[in-house]
């Protein structure tokens, strides 16, 4: 005997059997494509066709999702969060060319350039984002933890596992570069990510400083000049110009125009 249907359309034994089959998602989105394939007389084919593609959809969602977080790309920084009317300017062509991957596809290097506070970090993780959803393997990290983790590394025997991680990723995003001094160890692993990455995988450096710059904080002037010649060989620059936009979220005063001070006399 079948179990009677509910007012969603759906029996138990449906949504057991989807379940079992790993198919269990569906059920959110599936009363609603039951009426609209009534409505719409969809053939069982496209129903099916239907029902399918919202359960891709919602896999490649969550896998991107994941890897993001595996990434350590930060969730606030997206291309849909850019903020649009920030004073920052920028090569609207180069950014275009950025946001299509093809560095990624081409194996070229990206340097995102400019003042402190400007958004950087948050174009840089953007693209990150991009290439999540896109199916890549993405790493982010800010370039003193990169190398102190590295430092790290070394002492627990785990150097070689760690850097062999780090080239494999499809895209390196390295952030706030040459901020500060690397010492001998930490410009041989700079020097080594990027000479093991050069025409093999995409790497994305961000910097307050010019590359040129980037020679003074290198502890190895041979191994500096090689890795940062190699980078600029091969990468995009989108050089970021304006005013910090920390500046626009300062607090202020919102209290009203009589003050506690005017209050008391």
């Amino acid at each position: 005997m079948t179990a009677p249907t509910t007012a969603t359309g759906l029996t138990p034994e449906l949504k057991s059997l989807l379940r079992r089959v790993k198919l269990g998602k569906t059920l959110d989105t599936l009363p609603e494509r039951l009426t609209l394939a009534r409505t719409s007389r969809l053939s069982h084919a496209e129903f099916l066709e239907l029902v399918l593609a919202d359960e891709v959809a919602r896999r490649d969602r969550q896998s991107a999702t994941l890897r993001a977080r595996t990434a350590k790309l930060d969730p606030a920084m997206t291309l849909e969060a850019w903020d649009g009317d920030t004073n920052a300017t920028y090569d609207t062509h180069v950014w275009a060319e950025l946001t299509s991957l093809r560095f990624v596809d081409n194996a070229h290097s990206a340097l995102i350039l400019g003042p402190v506070g400007v958004g950087k970090t948050h174009l840089a993780h953007a693209l990150g984002h991009i290439a999540c959803r896109r199916g890549r393997k993405v790493h982010a990290e800010r370039a003193d933890r990169l190398f102190k983790r590295l430092r790290a590394a070394r002492l627990d025997h785990t150097h070689d596992v760690e850097m062999r991680r780090l080239i494999a990723v499809d895209l390196l995003i390295i952030d706030d570069f040459a901020l500060q001094a690397l010492d001998p160890a930490e410009t041989t692993d700079f020097y080594e990510l990027v000479v093991e990455r050069h025409l093999k995988s995409a790497t994305l450096v961000t910097s307050n400083r010019d590359p040129n710059e980037w020679l003074a904080a290198l502890a190895d002037p041979l191994l500096a000049q090689s890795a940062i010649d190699r980078l600029q060989s091969s990468a995009w620059e989108l050089v970021v110009e304006g005013e910090s936009y920390r500046r626009r979220q300062k607090p202020t005063l919102t209290a009203p125009e009589t003050t506690q001070k005017e209050a008391r006399r």
